[in-house]
């Protein structure tokens, strides 16, 4: 992979868009990771931690990105920061109890890696936790629609199932132990923050899946 990042051209434009158009779907997400919150042993790493807005609504003390520019504002936010990519972390064995990949699954070179690698950081009872735009969802059709036309953010962009997504997680050692699903209003017509629900809607906009370790094929059944 190159040392380039799109995000360091278009850091400012990024971080932007949660104070104008992204306010209430921001918004509406925090809501979902935070019905989780209590469930997530510490210490806390974001994994592609952007600006650090997520990091710093959510209360993770550290943040991994390949932006710099990114990086900058997230440590302007209080976050530590760690220039790195998500398929190559910095971190010892079982460094963390909860590693958060908040869009970030989509950027990536390897979702598997970046996967596999982040349950090497975890502690044997850590967690995973995703927030994804899934591709058939009405966002996520929208989105990719706007990767084909070369949009300026979703050109990089590559999205996945649900399934896909859990076969993911299974192959990097990880079981689903949780969905929440929001975003239910359609693209461009937010008008209010939405209250998260329970498990997998193949309709939401938005989807987090918390994940546990797996130590055995046993666990998996």
């Amino acid at each position: 992979m190159e040392d380039f990042s799109p995000f360091d051209i278009l850091a400012q434009e990024y971080d932007s868009w949660f104070d104008k158009d992204g306010r209430l779907i921001f918004e509406t997400e925090l809501l979902a990771f935070r019905k989780i919150l209590p469930l997530l042993p510490k210490p806390w790493l974001e994994v592609g931690v952007g600006s650090g807005r997520f990091a710093q609504a959510l209360g993770i003390e550290l943040g991994i990105d390949p932006s710099n520019k990114l990086l900058e504002i997230a440590k302007s936010r209080g976050i530590e920061v760690c220039q790195a990519r998500g398929e190559d972390q910095p971190f010892k064995d079982g460094s963390f109890g909860t590693v958060f990949l908040i869009v970030t699954l989509c950027f990536v070179d390897s979702p598997i890696a970046v996967l596999k690698e982040s349950n090497r950081i975890l502690m044997p009872d850590g967690k995973i936790v995703l927030g994804l735009v899934l591709k058939d969802s009405p966002w996520g059709k929208l989105y990719i629609a706007k990767k084909k036309e070369g949009h300026r953010f979703y050109r990089y962009a590559n999205f996945y199932s649900f399934e896909e997504i859990e076969s993911l997680l299974l192959i990097a050692g990880f079981k689903i132990e949780k969905v929440i699903s929001t975003l239910f209003q359609e693209p461009d017509s937010v008008r209010e923050i939405e209250l998260p629900r329970d498990g997998f809607f193949r309709s939401a906009g938005f989807t987090v899946i918390l994940g546990g370790k797996v130590s055995s094929l046993k666990e998996l059944c």
